[in-house]
């Protein structure tokens, strides 16, 4: 019997996959760009642009844990399918959408789709290669999410420029369309041999506990982490996900299983994965602000500026891969977290007449340490999930990995704003709220002083958050070195072909 694995066909499905997560990445940051404009057309106030952000980003952390234990259940090429479907409908109707709060259920059902493609894309792998071709594989799918980055500055800017709001949304179409037609054809369908029941508790108490505490966390660094609303939400959001964590442990069939973290590999990569996600977090965190404010530079540009981050990334990602099997995974890894440590500790150096020749080497400095560290991280995890559980063990990673960088952005936002303000002193308090106020403001009047004083300060808390991820960086390059396993991904498991290739 022909299998999955032996088909050459198995690298056109991995396009299939790469175009999904395409899909999800460059529409992140292409929003961004559109924000102004949504404001002027939409007639959208502060709150009405907040909630267009957050309504993804709140469904699509709160959903992550239920769709890859659906996917395990139910199929996970059915749910990849009716998550690039739904992901399409969703953009079309942000496409036609004639105020403020329907461009935000638009995005609300946006995130449902990024919550099923996210965990799943990565889930189907060990179905597709096998353990010698998997990290191949995702250094392939970590490359195909960060040439999204970029994109979504790079062709908003364009489409902007030539064309009306709508056209940031309609992008998302074709593209997803193209990754349907893919997925139908060339990936192979997979699921649990032995489906448990829908865990209907544990799903409500994981979706609401994460959508009140990433809310108290996106919320923070506007309102402050002593105001009520964020307290209430991070702590309702707690006690909410360890009821969850106890109720799975005593559950049947629970919705995942926790006994995966008593498994060094997943527990390990899985905090390699985060930690690394960080540390790119707080770096995409802060360089548009500086890119945009200090240097003066528009949307397209500020998105042709971090290509050297994703070009590090092109590098690091295959050639994680390639030193896991040389050596064992653990070595790229902490190398890797180790090399951004260096790229971020030069960033920090970065002051206000630093040319773009000096932002542009450390950025792909930090890029390949980032990429190197992320490949072999994943499949670290991948190798550690039995293959019933790809769908659930996956999304507890991408759960983790992305409360962690909505948590690091909450943080570093607030520690950005502290250091501007402090740093400002007596200028007027229009000023402190932004760099980008500051600007304005010093255009508006010609206050060259105020305009330096401004783009000084952010420097200097731009120069502290780098360091911060540098160091967060190293502490899980140590980590890594001293607690996760050698085995070589070439040597792990060899289950039988028709295990690795079982398809419903």
């Amino acid at each position: 019997m022909s299998t999955v694995t032996s088909s050459p066909r198995r690298w056109w499905a991995l396009v299939a996959i790469v175009l999904s997560v395409l899909t999800v990445g460059f529409d992140t940051t292409i929003l961004n760009v559109a924000l102004p404009t949504l404001a002027a057309d939409l007639n959208a106030g502060n709150d009405d642009l907040q909630w267009i952000v957050n309504a993804y980003v709140l469904v699509f952390a709160g959903l992550l844990l239920p769709m890859g234990a659906l996917g395990d259940r139910y199929g996970r090429k059915r749910l990849l399918m009716a998550g690039l479907l739904l992901f399409a409908g969703a953009s079309l109707i942000a496409v036609f959408a004639g105020d403020a709060g329907q461009v935000i259920a638009a995005r609300a059902l946006m995130g449902v789709g990024g919550a099923i493609l996210t965990p799943l894309t990565m889930a189907v792998l060990p179905v597709m290669f096998e353990p010698h071709e998997r990290g191949k594989a995702i250094s392939l799918a970590t490359m195909g999410m960060g040439i999204g980055l970029p994109l979504g500055p790079i062709i908003g800017g364009y489409l902007l420029k030539h064309f009306w709001w709508g056209s940031i949304f309609v992008i998302n179409v074709p593209v997803a369309l193209v990754a349907l037609v893919a997925v139908a054809l060339l990936v192979p369908e997979s699921r649990s041999s032995a489906p448990k029941r829908v865990d209907f508790i544990g799903a409500a108490l994981s979706t609401l506990g994460l959508v009140l505490l990433v809310y108290g966390v996106i919320e923070a660094p506007a309102r402050g982490w002593t105001d009520a609303r964020v307290l209430t939400g991070l702590a309702a959001g707690a006690v909410l996900l360890a009821i969850f964590a106890l109720a799975e442990r005593r559950a049947a069939e629970p919705m995942i299983d926790l006994k995966l973290f008593r498994k060094p590999r997943f527990a390990w990569g899985t905090a390699a994965g985060t930690m690394g996600s960080f540390a790119l977090f707080g770096m995409l965190f802060i360089l548009p602000q500086y890119l945009q404010a200090v240097r003066g530079d528009d949307s397209l540009g500020v998105g042709l500026r971090l290509l050297p981050l994703i070009a590090g990334l092109f590098v690091g990602a295959p050639l994680g891969e390639r030193v896991a099997r040389l050596t064992v995974t653990r070595v790229p890894i902490a190398a890797g977290l180790l090399l951004g440590a260096v790229g971020m500790a030069l960033g920090a150096r970065t002051d206000v007449g630093s040319g773009y020749g000096f932002v542009a080497t450390w950025l792909l400095i930090g890029g390949a340490g980032i990429g190197l560290a992320l490949t072999p991280a994943m499949d670290a995890v991948l190798g550690a999930l039995p293959r019933d559980e790809a769908g659930s063990g996956t999304a507890i990673t991408m759960t983790l990995r992305q409360v962690g960088g909505a948590l690091g952005v909450a943080l570093l936002g607030s520690l950005t704003s502290a250091i501007y303000r402090d740093r400002l002193g007596t200028a007027p308090e229009t000023a402190k709220q932004s760099i980008s106020a500051a600007v304005a403001i010093a255009t508006r009047t010609g206050d060259q002083a105020l305009a330096l004083a401004a783009r000084s300060a952010f420097v200097d808390a731009m120069s502290v958050v780098l360091l911060v991820c540098a160091a967060i960086a190293v502490v899980g390059a140590a980590l890594v070195a001293l607690f996760l396993p050698g085995a070589q991904p070439a040597k792990r498991g060899e289950e039988s072909v028709d295990e690795l290739a079982r398809v419903a």
